[in-house]
């Protein structure tokens, strides 16, 4: 579940959805669980993730090839978002609470969201 932590109620609304289901339209489902597999079995690992760090840069032979070669029609920067875009929807489907915002590293601008495990004992209340 993914939480404003502003608000403390969950965030329904994923961003890029039409561009999303697009690129979902593209893969089989198998191909669609078996990378979420994937994605939970990273996010099992730890309690914050960065998810254009998440993939790795070779995704041939690997679970997010298909993003890459169908879904995003072998478009780079699209097969990106399409996975920045899977990841969102992993983390919102998942029981325990998370919450995702765009951070710096060394003063530079990551690029994509970092996701990060909140205690349930704050929801509800301002952070």
């Amino acid at each position: 579940m993914l939480i404003d932590l502003e608000t403390g109620r969950p965030i329904m609304r994923m961003p890029r959805q039409a561009q999303y289901r697009a690129w979902m339209s593209r893969l089989s489902s198998a191909e669609i669980a078996t990378a979420k597999a994937a994605i939970n079995a990273m996010i099992e690992r730890g309690e914050i993730h960065t998810a254009g760090w998440m993939p790795g840069k070779q995704w041939a032979g690997t679970p997010f090839e298909p993003l890459h070669t169908k879904a995003a029609r072998g478009d780079r920067e699209a097969s990106g978002l399409c996975f920045g875009a899977l990841v969102w929807e992993v983390f919102a489907e998942r029981p325990e609470c998370w919450a995702s915002g765009r951070y710096e590293k060394n003063g530079k601008p990551i690029g994509s969201r970092t996701y990060f495990r909140i205690e349930e004992r704050r929801r509800g209340s301002r952070a």
